[in-house]
Protein backbone atom coordinates (compact mmCIF):
# COMPACT_ATOMS: atom_id res chain seq x y z
CA UNK A 1 0.00 0.00 0.00
CA UNK A 2 2.65 2.36 0.82
CA UNK A 3 4.70 2.01 -2.70
CA UNK A 4 1.15 2.08 -4.18
CA UNK A 5 0.69 5.47 -2.64
CA UNK A 6 4.66 6.57 -3.38
CA UNK A 7 3.83 5.82 -7.01
CA UNK A 8 0.44 7.65 -7.28
CA UNK A 9 2.21 11.27 -5.57
CA UNK A 10 5.45 11.04 -6.90
CA UNK A 11 6.46 12.27 -10.56
CA UNK A 12 9.15 11.64 -13.64
CA UNK A 13 12.32 9.32 -12.21
CA UNK A 14 11.07 8.68 -8.96
CA UNK A 15 7.50 7.88 -10.21
CA UNK A 16 8.59 5.22 -12.27
CA UNK A 17 11.30 3.47 -9.99
CA UNK A 18 8.08 3.36 -7.27
CA UNK A 19 6.53 1.14 -9.98
CA UNK A 20 9.46 -0.96 -10.37
CA UNK A 21 10.41 -1.38 -6.85
CA UNK A 22 5.97 -1.80 -6.76
CA UNK A 23 6.34 -4.41 -9.18
CA UNK A 24 9.70 -6.15 -7.77
CA UNK A 25 7.57 -6.46 -4.11
CA UNK A 26 4.55 -7.89 -6.20
CA UNK A 27 6.66 -10.20 -7.77
CA UNK A 28 8.00 -11.62 -4.65
CA UNK A 29 11.39 -9.98 -4.37
CA UNK A 30 12.33 -8.25 -0.45
CA UNK A 31 12.58 -4.54 -0.61
CA UNK A 32 15.96 -4.27 0.04
CA UNK A 33 16.39 -6.26 -3.06
CA UNK A 34 14.03 -4.09 -5.25
CA UNK A 35 16.34 -1.19 -3.69
CA UNK A 36 19.53 -2.50 -4.48
CA UNK A 37 18.62 -3.10 -8.02
CA UNK A 38 18.72 1.05 -8.42
CA UNK A 39 22.24 2.17 -6.33
CA UNK A 40 21.98 5.49 -8.07
CA UNK A 41 19.30 6.10 -6.11
CA UNK A 42 19.40 4.27 -3.07
CA UNK A 43 22.15 4.22 -0.82
CA UNK A 44 24.29 0.58 0.29
CA UNK A 45 23.35 2.41 3.60
CA UNK A 46 20.05 2.14 2.92
CA UNK A 47 19.65 -0.78 1.35
CA UNK A 48 21.54 -2.73 4.30
CA UNK A 49 19.06 -1.00 6.79
CA UNK A 50 16.30 -2.00 4.93
CA UNK A 51 17.74 -5.34 5.15
CA UNK A 52 18.06 -5.44 8.87
CA UNK A 53 14.79 -4.32 9.44
CA UNK A 54 13.31 -6.92 7.20
CA UNK A 55 15.82 -9.57 9.06
CA UNK A 56 14.38 -8.24 12.75
CA UNK A 57 11.03 -7.24 12.01
CA UNK A 58 11.07 -3.86 12.51
CA UNK A 59 11.04 -2.14 9.27
CA UNK A 60 8.79 0.54 10.66
CA UNK A 61 11.60 2.16 12.99
CA UNK A 62 14.12 1.36 10.53
CA UNK A 63 12.34 3.31 7.90
CA UNK A 64 11.42 6.34 10.23
CA UNK A 65 14.78 6.19 11.51
CA UNK A 66 15.59 6.47 7.83
CA UNK A 67 13.48 9.31 7.39
CA UNK A 68 14.69 11.30 10.20
CA UNK A 69 18.23 10.95 9.08
CA UNK A 70 17.77 11.91 5.57
CA UNK A 71 16.19 15.39 6.91
CA UNK A 72 19.20 15.89 9.97
CA UNK A 73 21.38 15.41 6.01
CA UNK A 74 19.43 17.94 4.20
CA UNK A 75 19.45 20.26 7.08
CA UNK A 76 22.84 20.07 7.90
CA UNK A 77 23.71 20.16 4.31
CA UNK A 78 21.78 23.27 3.11
CA UNK A 79 23.27 25.47 6.21
CA UNK A 80 26.83 24.62 4.80
CA UNK A 81 26.37 25.14 1.20
CA UNK A 82 24.33 28.63 2.37
CA UNK A 83 27.35 29.97 4.31
CA UNK A 84 29.04 29.37 0.67
CA UNK A 85 26.52 30.81 -2.03
CA UNK A 86 26.93 34.65 -1.49
CA UNK A 87 30.85 34.85 -1.66
CA UNK A 88 30.69 32.05 -4.38
CA UNK A 89 28.22 34.49 -5.97
CA UNK A 90 30.15 37.50 -5.64
CA UNK A 91 33.42 36.11 -7.17
CA UNK A 92 31.44 34.62 -10.43
CA UNK A 93 30.26 37.87 -10.76
CA UNK A 94 33.66 39.37 -10.43
CA UNK A 95 35.16 36.86 -13.24
CA UNK A 96 31.82 38.06 -15.24
CA UNK A 97 32.47 41.71 -14.99
CA UNK A 98 36.34 41.50 -15.18
CA UNK A 99 35.75 39.09 -18.49
CA UNK A 100 33.27 41.90 -20.28
CA UNK A 101 35.70 44.67 -19.34
CA UNK A 102 38.61 42.84 -20.59
CA UNK A 103 36.55 41.58 -24.03
CA UNK A 104 34.77 44.64 -25.03
CA UNK A 105 35.45 47.86 -23.30
CA UNK A 106 39.24 47.71 -22.76
CA UNK A 107 39.42 47.26 -26.50
CA UNK A 108 37.63 50.38 -27.58
CA UNK A 109 39.63 52.93 -24.70
CA UNK A 110 42.64 51.29 -26.44
CA UNK A 111 41.67 52.31 -29.72
CA UNK A 112 40.94 55.95 -27.68
CA UNK A 113 44.76 55.77 -25.84
CA UNK A 114 46.23 55.14 -29.54
CA UNK A 115 44.42 57.93 -30.89
CA UNK A 116 45.70 60.97 -28.64
CA UNK A 117 49.16 58.76 -28.29
CA UNK A 118 47.99 58.99 -24.76
CA UNK A 119 51.17 58.24 -21.83
CA UNK A 120 50.02 55.07 -20.67
CA UNK A 121 50.53 54.12 -16.47
CA UNK A 122 52.02 50.65 -15.51
CA UNK A 123 48.01 49.48 -14.44
CA UNK A 124 47.00 50.47 -17.82
CA UNK A 125 49.66 48.57 -19.56
CA UNK A 126 49.02 45.33 -17.81
CA UNK A 127 45.01 45.41 -18.42
CA UNK A 128 45.77 46.27 -21.98
CA UNK A 129 48.18 43.19 -22.45
CA UNK A 130 45.65 41.04 -20.33
CA UNK A 131 42.84 42.09 -22.67
CA UNK A 132 44.90 42.00 -25.62
CA UNK A 133 45.64 38.12 -24.60
CA UNK A 134 41.85 37.46 -24.19
CA UNK A 135 40.41 38.96 -27.53
CA UNK A 136 43.63 37.47 -29.76
CA UNK A 137 43.61 33.95 -28.27
CA UNK A 138 40.61 33.60 -26.77
CA UNK A 139 40.69 30.00 -27.94
CA UNK A 140 44.01 29.21 -26.13
CA UNK A 141 42.29 30.95 -23.03
CA UNK A 142 39.09 28.78 -23.54
CA UNK A 143 41.12 26.18 -23.88
CA UNK A 144 43.43 25.93 -20.63
CA UNK A 145 40.37 26.82 -18.69
CA UNK A 146 38.83 23.84 -19.98
CA UNK A 147 41.72 21.84 -20.07
CA UNK A 148 42.53 22.27 -16.64
CA UNK A 149 38.87 21.67 -15.37
CA UNK A 150 39.07 18.09 -17.39
CA UNK A 151 42.15 17.05 -16.27
CA UNK A 152 41.20 17.80 -12.39
CA UNK A 153 37.89 15.91 -13.27
CA UNK A 154 39.67 13.08 -14.25
CA UNK A 155 42.53 13.38 -11.94
CA UNK A 156 39.71 13.06 -9.16
CA UNK A 157 38.07 10.28 -10.52
CA UNK A 158 41.62 8.11 -10.02
CA UNK A 159 42.59 7.15 -6.20
CA UNK A 160 45.81 8.41 -6.28
CA UNK A 161 44.75 11.99 -7.52
CA UNK A 162 41.54 11.59 -4.96
CA UNK A 163 43.34 11.06 -2.44
CA UNK A 164 45.88 14.09 -3.46
CA UNK A 165 42.67 16.54 -3.42
CA UNK A 166 41.48 15.26 -0.42
CA UNK A 167 44.66 15.82 1.22
CA UNK A 168 45.08 19.08 -0.44
CA UNK A 169 41.24 19.93 0.63
CA UNK A 170 41.81 19.13 4.40
CA UNK A 171 45.32 21.27 4.87
CA UNK A 172 43.43 24.43 3.54
CA UNK A 173 42.51 27.05 6.08
CA UNK A 174 39.49 27.46 7.69
CA UNK A 175 37.46 25.19 4.71
CA UNK A 176 40.28 22.05 5.54
CA UNK A 177 38.74 21.82 8.91
CA UNK A 178 35.17 22.24 8.41
CA UNK A 179 35.38 20.03 5.66
CA UNK A 180 36.76 16.90 8.01
CA UNK A 181 34.13 18.16 10.61
CA UNK A 182 31.10 17.68 7.68
CA UNK A 183 32.64 14.16 7.08
CA UNK A 184 33.11 13.43 10.78
CA UNK A 185 29.20 14.16 11.40
CA UNK A 186 27.98 12.20 8.41
CA UNK A 187 29.73 9.11 9.19
CA UNK A 188 29.15 9.48 13.30
CA UNK A 189 25.34 9.77 12.20
CA UNK A 190 25.30 6.92 9.57
CA UNK A 191 27.07 4.30 12.03
CA UNK A 192 24.90 5.46 15.29
CA UNK A 193 22.20 4.73 12.43
CA UNK A 194 23.13 1.50 11.09
CA UNK A 195 24.50 0.02 14.37
CA UNK A 196 21.34 1.00 15.89
CA UNK A 197 19.12 -1.23 13.37
CA UNK A 198 20.57 -3.95 14.39
CA UNK A 199 23.76 -4.40 11.40
CA UNK A 200 26.91 -5.49 12.54
CA UNK A 201 29.51 -3.41 13.42
CA UNK A 202 31.81 -4.63 10.64
CA UNK A 203 29.26 -4.14 8.16
CA UNK A 204 28.26 -0.71 9.12
CA UNK A 205 32.39 -0.02 9.17
CA UNK A 206 32.88 -1.42 5.48
CA UNK A 207 29.08 0.40 4.68
CA UNK A 208 29.99 3.58 5.44
CA UNK A 209 33.79 3.51 4.41
CA UNK A 210 31.98 2.70 0.78
CA UNK A 211 29.78 6.06 1.21
CA UNK A 212 31.85 8.58 3.30
CA UNK A 213 32.99 10.43 0.09
CA UNK A 214 36.80 10.86 1.15
CA UNK A 215 39.42 8.71 0.49
CA UNK A 216 41.49 9.68 3.83
CA UNK A 217 38.75 8.62 6.02
CA UNK A 218 37.54 5.71 3.90
CA UNK A 219 40.82 4.20 3.95
CA UNK A 220 41.00 4.25 7.19
CA UNK A 221 37.44 2.89 7.99
CA UNK A 222 38.27 -0.23 6.20
CA UNK A 223 41.38 -0.50 8.29
CA UNK A 224 39.39 -0.09 10.94
CA UNK A 225 36.84 -2.80 10.26
CA UNK A 226 40.09 -5.26 9.31
CA UNK A 227 41.47 -4.11 12.80
CA UNK A 228 37.86 -5.11 14.17
CA UNK A 229 37.66 -8.62 12.19
CA UNK A 230 41.15 -9.45 13.94
CA UNK A 231 39.59 -9.20 17.09
CA UNK A 232 40.63 -5.61 18.39
CA UNK A 233 38.89 -3.42 20.31
CA UNK A 234 37.11 -0.72 18.11
CA UNK A 235 38.66 2.02 20.24
CA UNK A 236 42.28 0.83 19.38
CA UNK A 237 41.14 0.56 15.80
CA UNK A 238 40.11 4.30 15.29
CA UNK A 239 43.20 4.92 17.97
CA UNK A 240 45.78 3.87 14.99
CA UNK A 241 44.32 6.49 12.85
CA UNK A 242 44.91 10.35 14.24
CA UNK A 243 45.26 11.65 10.73
CA UNK A 244 41.81 10.46 10.07
CA UNK A 245 39.79 10.41 13.38
CA UNK A 246 39.89 13.17 16.27
CA UNK A 247 40.95 11.91 19.94
CA UNK A 248 37.23 12.59 21.41
CA UNK A 249 36.00 9.93 18.80
CA UNK A 250 38.15 7.24 19.74
CA UNK A 251 37.84 8.31 23.23
CA UNK A 252 33.61 7.99 22.60
CA UNK A 253 33.86 4.68 21.20
CA UNK A 254 35.41 3.27 24.14
CA UNK A 255 32.94 4.78 26.35
CA UNK A 256 30.16 2.78 23.89
CA UNK A 257 32.32 -0.33 24.27
CA UNK A 258 31.98 -0.13 28.09
CA UNK A 259 28.85 0.88 28.25
CA UNK A 260 27.21 -1.31 25.54
CA UNK A 261 25.61 1.73 24.56
CA UNK A 262 27.37 2.55 21.13
CA UNK A 263 24.38 3.99 19.21
CA UNK A 264 23.81 6.54 21.93
CA UNK A 265 27.22 7.33 22.22
CA UNK A 266 27.79 7.70 18.35
CA UNK A 267 24.74 9.98 17.85
CA UNK A 268 26.58 12.21 20.65
CA UNK A 269 29.30 12.34 18.94
CA UNK A 270 27.22 13.19 15.63
CA UNK A 271 25.82 16.05 17.43
CA UNK A 272 29.03 17.50 18.73
CA UNK A 273 30.78 17.20 15.26
CA UNK A 274 27.71 18.72 13.94
CA UNK A 275 27.69 21.55 16.75
CA UNK A 276 31.22 22.13 16.02
CA UNK A 277 30.42 21.81 11.94
CA UNK A 278 28.25 24.87 12.44
CA UNK A 279 30.53 27.43 14.59
CA UNK A 280 32.83 26.36 11.75
CA UNK A 281 30.77 27.59 9.15
CA UNK A 282 29.75 30.76 10.94
CA UNK A 283 33.67 31.17 11.37
CA UNK A 284 34.13 30.77 7.72
CA UNK A 285 31.37 33.38 6.48
CA UNK A 286 32.48 35.92 8.83
CA UNK A 287 36.44 35.50 7.23
CA UNK A 288 35.21 34.83 3.66
CA UNK A 289 32.99 38.09 3.38
CA UNK A 290 35.37 40.60 4.48
CA UNK A 291 38.20 38.72 2.33
CA UNK A 292 35.86 38.96 -0.72
CA UNK A 293 34.94 42.42 -0.10
CA UNK A 294 38.68 43.13 0.14
CA UNK A 295 39.19 41.54 -3.05
CA UNK A 296 36.56 43.38 -4.77
CA UNK A 297 37.78 46.97 -3.75
CA UNK A 298 41.38 45.89 -4.94
CA UNK A 299 39.63 44.72 -8.45
CA UNK A 300 37.92 47.91 -8.64
CA UNK A 301 40.15 50.25 -7.35
CA UNK A 302 42.84 48.59 -9.98
CA UNK A 303 40.13 49.05 -12.98
CA UNK A 304 39.36 52.55 -12.20
CA UNK A 305 43.16 53.82 -11.81
CA UNK A 306 44.03 51.46 -14.75
CA UNK A 307 40.52 53.35 -16.61
CA UNK A 308 40.53 56.94 -15.48
CA UNK A 309 44.37 57.86 -15.19
CA UNK A 310 45.00 58.03 -18.75
CA UNK A 311 41.82 59.99 -19.24
CA UNK A 312 42.74 62.22 -16.34
CA UNK A 313 46.59 62.68 -18.14
CA UNK A 314 44.88 63.30 -21.02
CA UNK A 315 42.27 66.11 -19.79
CA UNK A 316 45.34 67.69 -18.30
CA UNK A 317 47.29 68.13 -21.57
CA UNK A 318 44.02 70.58 -22.36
Amino acid sequence: DSLLILRSQTKGLLQKIAAKVLADVEGGASLSAAFAKHPGVFSPTYIALVKSGEAGGVMDKVLSRLADNLEKQQEFSGKVKGALIYPAVVVVGMLVVGLVMMIFVIPRLTSLYSEFNASLPVPTKILIGISSFLTKFWFIFLLIVFGTAYFLVSYRKTKAGKRKLDELIFKLPIVGPLQRQVVLTELSRTLSLMVGSGVSILESLNITADVVGNVIISDALKDVAVQVEKGFPLTFAFSKHPEAFPYILSQMVAVGEETGKMEDVLAKVSHIFEVESDQKVKALTSAIEPLVMVLLGVGVGFLVIAVILPIYNLTSQF
